[in-house]
C-alpha cells in the first residue's frame, strides 16, 4: 500500500525563504510534521536564535517531525558558517503508522528542502544536543 504526501507549495515557499534567509548569529529552526489524516506536510514552527538542547525541549516526545536546521559553526580559524542541516526527529515512542508515513515522505522532503546533511534522532533530547551536532558537521 503506497502514500504519497503532499508538500505544498506554501511549504515550498517557506522552505525557500528560510533556506535564503540571512543569519549573522546563532541557530534557527523550521519544524514540519506529516499530517496523517490529509496526508500533506504542514509548518509547525520556525525558532531564531534557539539552542539545539531548547529546540529538543520543543520537540514532541512521541511524533516524528523534519527540523530544518541553520546551524552556526564556528571553524578554528575564527570563520563562521551556517549549513542547513536536515534533522529527522523520529523517537521510536511514535506510534509506528505515523513513523512509517515519515519515513516514506523522508527523502521527498530531503530533496525539496535541498540538504545533504542529515542527522537522524531517535532517542528523543539527548540525541539533539551541540555537541552531537559538532560531531556530525565537523570535518577534522
Amino acid at each position: 500500500m503506497s502514500h504519497t504526501v503532499d508538500i505544498p507549495q506554501a511549504l515550498k515557499d517557506s522552505l525557500r525563504n528560510f533556506r535564503f534567509a540571512r543569519r549573522n548569529a546563532g541557530h534557527a529552526a523550521m519544524v514540519v510534521r506529516v499530517n496523517k489524516q490529509k496526508l500533506v506536510m504542514e509548518e509547525v514552527d520556525t525558532f531564531d536564535d534557539i539552542s539545539p538542547e531548547d529546540l529538543a525541549d520543543e520537540l514532541p516526545e512521541n511524533s516524528p517531525r523534519y527540523v530544518l536546521l541553520s546551524y552556526e559553526l564556528a571553524h578554528p580559524d575564527g570563520r563562521k558558517s551556517f549549513p542547513l542541516v536536515l534533522i529527522n526527529w523520529a523517537p521510536t515512542s511514535s506510534e509506528i503508522g505515523l513513523l512509517t508515513l515519515h519515513a516514506s515522505a523522508f527523502l521527498d522532503f530531503q530533496n525539496t528542502a535541498d540538504v545533504s546533511k542529515v542527522i537522524e534522532v531517535r532517542d528523543g533530547a539527548e540525541g539533539l544536543t551541540k555537541q552531537v551536532i559538532d560531531s556530525k558537521l565537523k570535518v577534522l
